[in-house]
């Protein structure tokens, strides 16, 4: 009976401990908790507010399942979606359900998935950096703002990239569409949890609210004029600035983010990468690194990058090493650039593909493992992998409503960087 109670007490304590955690500080160039340093290693995992609703696209049970194993491996840090995406497009690229249908309208359901997901998290004493808007239309994001303000139908960037760019550089320039922005956030941050009581402000599971998921002012367009370019970045540099301070006046203990690739997010302008961090309220500074994406590794590397290749394809694998060493070069810059500021920096994206090209669960991935290596031994305050895809078995190669989600998005080939719980 006495060891019972022991154990009891123990669980009891241990509860107490949990809950009692503090918020997230900035000290420096790192963060603290509780007075402590605070280094993380932590993932993406956007459609985490999705599993939480009880409606289509919903699990619950998953998402604890989910939960309790990154924590058990040392992830303590989930970089979501707050909520989900935006509009109502038909496109194939675009993530379901849709947390606001038309501007100011919300699904509750999903708005109930959150609650879910940050009481989760409170539980574990879990931390998330939540975004709340996107550059890319897979999940709304500028260019639904833009329809919703009246500049017509955003174009396909798949198909019209130059198009795509000039529509959403009008972004940062259009009052409407920036108002019906502003209005999301101060609606999401000012939340209150309907599953815990409390105010979103008041959760110190949330570590950090992120503007947006990789803004970009969309200046390097062909149809743009150098004075139009210019006009764009000195309205983008006043958005972010905006939003920051509007974020903190609501949520005054969360840290602020602006969501940035860094200096490839910025134009390649580095005054432009140091001005937008720069602001008082921007907490910590961040950026996202994607050798694939960016032609490092594989069929885009030339044969100057002395890479192997097989049948005339160079694989992830054959190509490591030149991804490797041009992202340390990237890191490396953007944390020279980015260094007067004294802030902490943040990796809160990266990922690599498996040997191959494969997409299927549990085949092999020892270029992602060997790349993994290398990120973790960068002196960053924190990192997120892209991205966490744990008990997903993706029954198509590209997402269906209402397919299990991965960490890849409906626009790319679902388990292309996706980290399966099978995975070694």
């Amino acid at each position: 009976m006495k060891r019972i109670l022991y154990i009891a007490t123990l669980l009891v304590v241990g509860a107490i401990a949990t809950m009692a955690q503090g918020f997230v500080k900035v000290d420096g160039d790192h963060f603290t908790r509780d007075g402590k340093p605070y280094t993380f290693n932590g993932t993406n995992m956007w459609y985490a507010a999705i599993l939480g609703s009880t409606g289509q696209g919903g699990d619950r049970d998953r998402l604890v399942r989910e939960l309790d194993e990154l924590k058990r491996r040392g992830i303590m840090n989930i970089r979501a979606l707050a909520g989900g995406s935006d509009g109502l497009s038909e496109r194939p690229s675009h993530t379901w359900p849709s947390l606001q249908p038309q501007a100011g309208v919300y699904n509750d359901t999903l708005l109930a998935g959150l609650d879910f997901f940050v009481a989760q998290l409170e539980k574990r004493g879990m931390t998330c950096v939540l975004y709340l808007n996107n550059s890319w239309d897979w999940s709304g994001g500028f260019g639904t703002y833009l329809e919703w303000a009246g500049m017509g139908q955003a174009p396909d960037g798949s198909k019209d990239w130059d198009g795509f760019q000039k529509y959403h550089a009008q972004f940062t320039r259009n009052k409407k569409a920036m108002r019906l922005a502003a209005n999301h956030v101060r609606f999401m941050v000012g939340r209150t949890n309907n599953i815990t009581g409390k105010p979103y402000a008041e959760s110190t599971a949330i570590m950090a609210w992120e503007l947006c998921n990789e803004p970009r002012p969309f200046v390097q367009c062909g149809l743009l004029s150098d004075k139009e370019k210019a006009a764009i970045k000195r309205s983008f540099v006043q958005w972010i600035g905006a939003q920051a301070k509007l974020i903190k006046r609501l949520a005054p203990n969360h840290l602020v983010t602006t969501g940035s690739e860094g200096y490839y997010g910025c134009a390649r302008d580095s005054a432009l990468l140091r001005e937008v961090h720069a602001f008082a309220e921007i907490d910590y500074c961040c950026l996202h690194c994607w050798p694939n994406n960016w032609g490092w590794c594989g069929p885009a590397i030339a044969e100057t990058a002395n890479c192997k290749q097989r049948n005339g394809i160079t694989a992830p694998q054959d190509s490591l090493a030149n991804a490797i060493r041009r992202s340390e070069a990237y890191i490396d810059l953007n944390r020279r650039i980015l260094a007067p500021l004294g802030k902490p920096i943040v990796l809160e994206e990266y990922g690599y593909p498996r040997d191959n090209y494969d997409i299927r669960p549990g085949t092999p991935v020892t270029a992602r493992k060997a790349y993994y290596r290398f990120i973790a031994t960068l002196p960053l305050a924190g990192k997120n992998f892209w991205g966490w895809a744990g008990e997903a078995r993706p029954p198509h190669d590209r997402w269906q409503r209402w397919d299990a989600y991965t960490a890849d998005p409906a626009q790319e080939e679902q388990g292309l960087y996706s980290v399966f719980d099978c995975d070694e």
